[in-house]
């Protein structure tokens, strides 16, 4: 084992200081994703955390030589850094064990382990230090005997802990665990992590410097949603009251502060009212927990075209009730930006925070009737001449949020659906815009999100470039080194995966020009999944053309403007087709009917069973117009367009007459299958109380918990778990860059437009809009209806919890999240969704049991149909 310890040191001591030695124990076996489960082998004794140093002692790993895993201890290297109290760098390698033999077997999988790691935090001196403390590279850890699951696996540095640490030593416990997603799967199997603690002022303050803002263009702002991201490293809750302009920095020639925003009176939207005064909108304010950081959004105008930065002055009070009002200071410069050059934009996230795109609108002499960085933004210079607008979105992090799925794509979405906005705030003269016709191109994981584009949105892409973009995450990095479980629970864990294993749903695509761009020496997403790619593509009878480019790796300059995909770029966005008109013949294969749009104006909205594929196949003749429908695991869909021109529909060899339909707003029919097998015509897919039945964005797995419409709600029942809803508050906005309100079950009011996380520890769930819901929860034990109406009941000695969904009126979503102690709970809380791949069902019953065997140790798990019944594939 190699360690390399770098930690800072000053020569003049500073308050805070990280210990010289680690103890270090490891290494353990891992899947891909795993970890969010437990698998943890050392919580069979109890947890890292009961272990004591002990140079002699052996534990059994199936990874090292002899099959024992042993304590080191390795002292830290000092190094200087002025930039944080305290800094800890950790570089952990183990020569014990034959990688290579073990990743000529099992590929990738095999470089993925675990191991922990224990060190110290000391506070010198006699004051309680105020810190946030960074973990880049960490998922998991106790300090003390706090534990904090989440960390910064990522190293976003967006929402770390704010600890009041006092004088004294800190244990710190770190989970350190290898992903080849994060850290790689071709160089040296290490895994790299860094602590460190910075001071904080122990009230309200800027997490992120600045103003999340738009560019400005030829003097007008490019989009009036703007942000703030505001940190409360206090010990008490802080009410923000307003934010008002206090100043405009203008141009030598131009001097005027009139006042152009004000704070929308609650996080749920923002406000369109633009103020000259500086009062209060008298509406409630916005709450930060002790320790929350949130991102708040408004509306911002300039007074000018020649403005050159903004000021802000946010107010705001400490404590509950009528307490004293403080401000706190903000400016930022703008960036003034000429009309054709890219852009940055700002828009609004379904889940009610600000996001950016980079735009660039056709150019003026086009031939036609993070995103933020100069090689994203500039990707596409050399084809400024094509008749489109040009997109670079950013799935709101630099990991495209869930890899361009759930929330990533509904940011791609809302970029798109900002256009028209941005054209009436520039003034824009020159063409309009299609939102509903694309051209999609993306390199790497938006190689992976083009294909999620091409084969969730069929009936929008006009063609489509995914250049050295892998299939799926199971592909990338197989699953086959999880603990072992029974092949029951390996499908379900599978089938909630479903939407985003591209190689199923290739048949999708049918209809729809795709060129493959891979670099044949691509060590990072190797060429064998564009190959296996192009394979289905032909298999399905689409139409696809594949370039393999000698001698290139992963990433070169110029790799989105080769000479065949300029050719591409300026073929099909020259086209005059609305999109490409589906083939006679075709199927449709859908994993998850939330996150689908329809193709050949057919789209599934419910299966039977959703841990498996649902598929349609349709056989049409034209002259005169009649379709042939054939289902598998489908309970309803809607028709429109061609469908609605024939009189009848000829489904599972059943002649139902669509002229006799009722017709829906959007000028669709939704048609039903019953219990009995039977399709028939409804104006909804079910008739009946909304709360009876799972549609639209309730559809899906855990994941669905993602398409709230506005931020979520965490309510927690008080001092026993306000800790927990904090530490959820934290990985949503660390991985997602979401928001969220977190109030205790007394106070909420039902009234908010977003989905909702309920914590429950020892005691019944809130009471459920459903009359009969089939997952029960009381004070110590859970019960579960099953598929044919039996219900069972599960109890243990400790360590029972669970997860699962719930309905919402309005379409709304709960995820309830209980334990029968708060150590429970806290194993539940880990399956919230944050990191792609984790594979969480609609519901989840877990035993203590779970810590190590990870999905083993689920009592139940599965999936709720159309009417939120139990499914039979299910386990209870």
């Amino acid at each position: 084992m190699t360690l390399i310890l770098n930690a800072a040191s000053e020569s003049i001591q500073q308050p805070l200081s990280f210990g010289a030695s680690w103890q270090i124990l490891g290494p353990f076996q891992i899947g891909t994703r795993e970890a969010t489960w437990g698998a943890d082998p050392l919580e069979y004794l109890g947890g890292f955390r009961a272990l004591q140093y002990d140079p002699r002692a052996q534990y059994r790993s199936s990874l090292p030589v002899n099959g024992t895993a042993k304590w080191a201890v390795v002292n830290s290297t000092k190094t200087s850094d002025t930039s944080s109290l305290g800094k800890a760098s950790l570089s952990v390698r183990y020569d014990n064990v034959d990688w290579e033999f073990l990743k000529l077997v099992y590929g990738w999988a095999a470089v993925q382990y675990q191991a922990w790691a224990r060190g110290d935090i000391v506070v010198h001196g006699d004051a309680t230090q105020h810190v946030i403390l960074y973990t880049s590279g960490i998922l998991e850890y106790w300090l003390d005997d706090a534990h904090y699951f989440g960390g910064d696996y990522y190293s976003y540095r967006r929402a770390p802990p704010v600890l009041h640490l006092r004088p004294g030593s800190h244990k710190i416990d770190i989970r350190l665990v290898r992903d080849v997603r994060a850290f790689g799967g071709v160089l040296e199997p290490t895994i790299d992590v860094v602590l460190e603690a910075h001071e904080v002022s122990g009230t309200l303050e800027l997490a992120k410097p600045g103003i999340f803002i738009s560019d400005v263009v030829d003097g007008s702002l490019a989009s009036s949603v703007a942000s703030m991201s505001l940190r409360n490293s206090g010990e008490d809750d802080v009410e923000v009251v307003e934010i008002r302009p206090s100043d405009v920095g203008s141009l030598p020639l131009f001097k005027n502060k009139e006042s152009q925003v004000i704070l929308s009176p609650s996080l749920q939207m923002l406000t369109s009212t633009q103020s000259n005064n500086t009062t209060s909108t008298g509406g409630p304010g916005i709450v930060l927990l002790a320790g929350q950081t949130r991102p708040i959004a408004f509306n911002i105008s300039l007074p000018s075209h020649e403005t050159s930065s903004v000021h802000y002055t946010i107010i705001y009070r400490t404590g509950s009730g009528g307490g004293p009002l403080s401000v706190l200071h903000v400016s930022h410069n703008l960036t003034h930006k000429s009309l054709y050059d890219p852009h940055k934009i700002t828009y609004l996230h379904p889940g009610g925070m600000a996001s950016y795109a980079m735009l660039r609108p056709p150019a003026k002499n086009a031939t036609c009737v993070e995103a933020e960085s100069d090689a994203v933004a500039h990707a596409l210079d050399s084809v400024a001449d094509i008749c489109a607008w040009v997109l670079f979105p950013t799935g709101v992090t630099a990991w495209s949020g869930d890899d361009w799925h759930n929330w990533g794509f509904a940011d791609v979405e809302a970029a798109i659906n900002s256009i028209p906005t941005w054209i009436e705030n520039v003034s824009w003269g020159g063409p309009g815009v299609d939102v509903n016709r694309w051209v999609v191109s993306g390199h790497s994981n938006g190689g992976q999100g083009t294909w999620y584009a091409l084969t969730h949105r069929p009936d929008r892409i006009i063609a489509a470039a995914p250049v050295s973009g892998y299939a799926s995450i199971q592909k990338y990095v197989p699953y086959e080194l999880w603990q072992p479980m029974d092949p029951r629970r390996t499908a379900i864990v599978s089938g909630a995966l479903n939407s985003y294993r591209h190689e199923m749903m290739m048949e999708n695509a049918k209809g729809i020009p795709v060129l493959q761009q891979h670099g044949e020496e691509d060590d990072n997403v190797p060429t064998y999944h564009s190959r296996l790619l192009g394979q289905l593509l032909f298999q399905a009878g689409a139409n696809s053309d594949y370039y393999e480019l000698p001698g290139k790796g992963h990433y070169f300059d110029g790799i989105m403007v080769t000479d065949q995909l300029k050719e591409f770029y300026r073929k099909y966005t020259g086209s005059n087709m609305t999109t490409y008109a589906s083939p006679q013949d075709y199927s449709i294969v859908v994993g998850d009917p939330g996150d689908m749009g329809p193709k050949g104006a057919l789209k599934i909205i419910a299966l039977e069973d959703p841990g498996q594929y649902g598929r349609v196949d349709v056989v049409c003749d034209s002259d005169p117009i009649r379709c042939l429908v054939k289902t598998t695991n489908v309970a309803g869909l809607t028709l429109e367009g061609k469908h609605l021109e024939q009189e009848t529909i000829d489904i599972d060899g059943q002649a139902l007459a669509i002229t006799a339909g009722i017709s829906t707003p959007s000028g669709s029919v939704s048609l039903f299958k019953s219990q009995e097998g039977n399709w028939k015509v409804e104006l909804l897919l079910h008739s009946g109380p909304a709360a009876l039945y799972r549609q639209g964005r309730q559809l899906g797995s855990m994941t669905a918990i993602l398409r709230t419409q506005g931020p979520f709600t965490i309510r927690h029942q008080g001092a026993a778990t306000v800790a927990l809803a904090l530490q959820i508050s934290r990985n949503l906005h660390q991985y997602l860059f979401a928001d969220a309100n977190i109030v205790s079950g007394e106070t909420w009011d039902g009234t908010d437009s977003g989905n909702l996380i309920s914590l429950v520890v020892g005691a019944d769930a809130p009471p459920s809009i459903h009359p009969d819901f089939p997952v029960k929860v009381g004070a110590t034990t859970v019960s579960v209806r099953d598929s044919r109406g039996h219900r069972k009941e599960f109890q243990e000695a400790g360590g029972l919890a669970a997860a699962f969904l719930r309905p919402l009126p309005n379409g709304r979503l709960e995820l309830v999240l209980w334990g029968d102690s708060v150590d429970a709970l806290a194993q539940a809380a880990r399956l919230v969704p944050m990191l792609t791949g984790v594979g969480q069902p609609d519901f989840v019953i877990m035993g203590e049991s779970a810590r190590w065997r990870g999905v083993e140790g689920a009592l139940a798990l599965g999936f709720f149909d159309s009417a939120w019944n139990v499914t039979p594939s299910s386990v209870v």
